[in-house]
């Protein structure tokens, strides 16, 4: 594909309004930002898709599913980040069909986003005890058990949450041993993404076993 027709942009500058593009250095996907990004992507040639699927909850847009090696997962949409616009249209109050027909009649050549990160969630840093340990327990991605005194407790993990990312890594739709396989090989402090119960439920209602396979896993990389 031709690097022209995919960019990746930071934040707003919130004094002169301007869209920065990213030149180098280290995108730190696990760090939630409050501002709104933009995201500039188009259509795969070949399939005419962006790869991803979206959910409607509380009048906002939601992403909530995003395949491996598409355009949305080369430009940088998440599971969970809120559309906020589409080339300059305001989403909201936009249902799941509205949106995937606008992106349908979209120019397949330039699509513009406006999204903000994934407001539902929120970050939590682990330290490892000198067992390799982190502090809680977790069943098909659900948090159930939180140990006493652990960093996991001391720095505010809920139970009832669903993991959504380690170290910025997207792990939905992963068994519990490849979710344990990551934390393992993480160093001593891991960051750990977490995203209510009721909130998930609803973004994956209608994604398959077969498309949680295909979701997006791939680590934070240097753009």
């Amino acid at each position: 594909m031709d690097s022209k027709a995919l960019q990746v942009y930071q934040p707003l500058n919130s004094t002169t309004g301007a869209v920065a593009p990213v030149t180098g250095g280290h995108q730190s996907h696990a760090e939630i930002k409050q501002g709104v990004r933009q995201v500039i992507g188009c259509k795969d040639p070949g399939s005419g898709k962006i790869g991803l699927s979206v959910e409607s909850i509380s009048k906002g847009v939601f992403v909530s599913y995003v395949e491996s090696g598409s355009i949305a997962a080369k430009a940088g949409l998440r599971f969970g980040d809120q559309i906020v616009q589409i080339n300059g249209e305001s989403v909201a109050g936009w249902n799941k069909k509205k949106t995937i027909e606008f992106l349908k009649k979209a120019d397949p050549s330039q699509i513009r986003f406006a999204v903000r990160d994934r407001p539902f969630e929120r970050t939590i840093t682990c330290v490892k005890d000198s067992h390799g340990h982190i502090g809680f327990q977790f069943k098909k991605g659900k948090i159930n058990a939180i140990v006493k005194d652990s960093s996991a407790a001391r720095n505010g993990m809920l139970t009832d949450h669903f993991i959504t990312e380690i170290d910025g890594q997207n792990i939905v739709g992963m068994s519990d041993d490849k979710i344990l396989k990551v934390i393992k090989s993480k160093e001593r402090t891991v960051t750990v993404t977490v995203m209510p119960e009721f909130v998930y439920d609803h973004m994956v209602k209608h994604l398959g076993k077969s498309l949680k396979k295909h979701m997006d896993h791939s680590e934070p990389t240097e753009l």
